[in-house]
């Protein structure tokens, strides 16, 4: 989609139509047969008026959600009929939410269509008409372009089928990323992990024919004010190892890479957007099959760190690999403000807090309080799960340092955090957070102005967290 900011004194196209925002029928030019239409001015309701070429949207609140899903209603609209046009006079309302409207504009129009023999190539063009184009207006334009391609980049990533999207492949894209926003990017293979004892994470993908890759992109602008690591668990499909999945469950596994597709578009995003900061993204790319060299559970595996891990579930396998991931990053990368890590971690996480939240965990309270406030601000939804002692008791072993899965069914995601814990060196307790986002990253349902498969979960909330710091 094109979107253009056009003054009104300039405004020269005919548009093939009007898309209006409403939040109250009253006054409307065409109230009678929007009452007809039963038409509420209501988040997610939307008529199309065909003879007079006019889309009629609700919404109910003057922010970040309701104007984004108003904007992506619209759209879908607008792409359901032979309209290629369409344009929006800004209102305060509108020009105040301007990052909204057009971030819920370019995230609700996007399509995954990859492998569907009949494309549809309709290029829709939108115009958003302000009485002037103002700097500051320009820059927010500019901004929501880069994030929502940002966004719809790690979608495409994440819904695309795992024969087709296996470690080397996400390690060829994250090489193509890099040298399109101009930033550094390493490569190592599994010799590189075992040379450096990533045994933890080579153990999960060894019985795979796809390599695992660890995967080490840089952003490095000139004064930078803080350095950034950010660590994403790239599992392009996890079958469950030995521990297998039942087949209900093994569907829609090419989302577990959810969390490395986003480091991964993150970076992008950041070196576009040229902020101020150095951040490095690594990704632990690799598959968990099953096979004759297949890691087993009661393996005792040793992680870089030298802690040792007994091994309970294979299917517990994302935990293992971020491990090494995030011990790789503290050890590579010296002197550094915040680490974070996303991952679809766990099922756990989905159950407490709902498919739609990110389950946002550490050590520093005053950080986690600013990831869920930069979260809300971005659109994104998240909340605070806490550690406790008693918890900590349950991913105790008896034979090795530390236990894979918990002793008990309940407090899984909080658990799988602790046990991530485990890997962040006493310097760094204070600077990291776990975002779990198994719920949020694929939904087999249309949501707002997601749609139906991956959402891009992360990208947002992490740009406006970095966002934040400049501010």
């Amino acid at each position: 989609m094109k979107i253009n900011l056009v003054e009104k004194s300039v405004q020269i196209s005919n548009n093939d139509v009007e898309i209006i925002f409403v939040k109250s029928i009253d006054g409307l030019e065409d109230i009678e047969i929007l009452e007809i239409l039963d038409f509420k001015a209501k988040d997610e309701s939307c008529v199309l008026l065909a003879e007079s070429k006019k889309i009629y949207v609700g919404y109910e609140e003057n922010d970040y959600d309701s104007i984004a899903i108003a904007s992506a209603t619209a759209i879908r609209k607008l792409q359901s009929t032979k309209f290629k046009n369409a344009k929006i006079n800004l209102c305060e309302v509108l020009e105040n939410n301007l990052k909204a409207l057009v971030e819920g504009a370019l995230l609700g129009e996007y399509k995954f269509t990859d492998y569907k023999s009949d494309k549809e190539k309709r290029k829709i063009e939108l115009e958003l008409i302000v009485n002037e184009k103002t700097p500051n207006l320009e820059k927010i334009l500019k901004e929501s372009k880069i994030i929502s391609k940002a966004v719809n980049k790690t979608r495409t990533m994440v819904n695309t089928a795992p024969a087709d999207f296996y470690p080397s492949v996400m390690a060829d894209i994250a090489q193509k990323l890099a040298k399109d926003a101009n930033i550094s990017c390493e490569v190592h293979g599994e010799k590189y992990l075992e040379k450096n004892k990533m045994m933890a994470m080579h153990s999960v993908g060894r019985a795979s024919i796809h390599e695992s890759k660890l995967i080490h992109l840089s952003y490095k602008p000139k004064n930078a004010t803080k350095k950034i690591v950010l660590v994403g668990k790239g599992l392009t499909y996890d079958s469950g190892g030995l521990s297998l999945k039942p087949a209900d469950f093994m569907v829609t596994m090419k989302a577990d890479k959810s969390g490395g597709c986003a480091v991964m578009s993150t970076l992008w995003a950041i070196a576009k957007l040229e902020l101020p900061f150095e951040v490095h993204g690594i990704v632990g790319a690799v598959e968990n099959m099953i096979g004759g060299n297949a890691y087993k559970p009661d393996d005792i595996l040793k992680a870089k760190n030298g802690k040792t891990i007994e091994v309970r579930n294979t299917d517990a396998e994302g935990r293992l690999v971020l491990a090494d991931c995030l011990c790789y990053a503290q050890d590579e990368i010296k002197d550094f403000d915040y680490i974070f890590d996303y991952a679809t971690l766990t099922g756990a996480c989905v159950v407490g807090v709902g498919e739609y939240t990110t389950g946002i965990m550490g050590n520093n309270e005053i950080l986690k309080r600013n990831a869920v406030l930069s979260a809300l601000k971005s659109g994104e939804y998240a909340t605070t799960l806490d550690f406790n002692r008693f918890l900590k008791k349950a991913i105790k072993s008896e034979i090795a340092d530390i236990c894979n899965i918990a002793s008990t069914r309940y407090g899984g995601a909080i658990t799988a955090g602790m046990f991530l814990d485990n890997f962040i060196y006493d310097e760094n307790k204070e600077k990291w957070i776990h975002f779990d986002i198994a719920g949020p990253a694929f939904v087999e349902k249309v949501w707002g102005y997601n749609p139906h498969g991956a959402s891009g979960t992360g990208v947002r909330m992490t740009i406006k967290f970095l966002q934040n710091l400049i501010d």
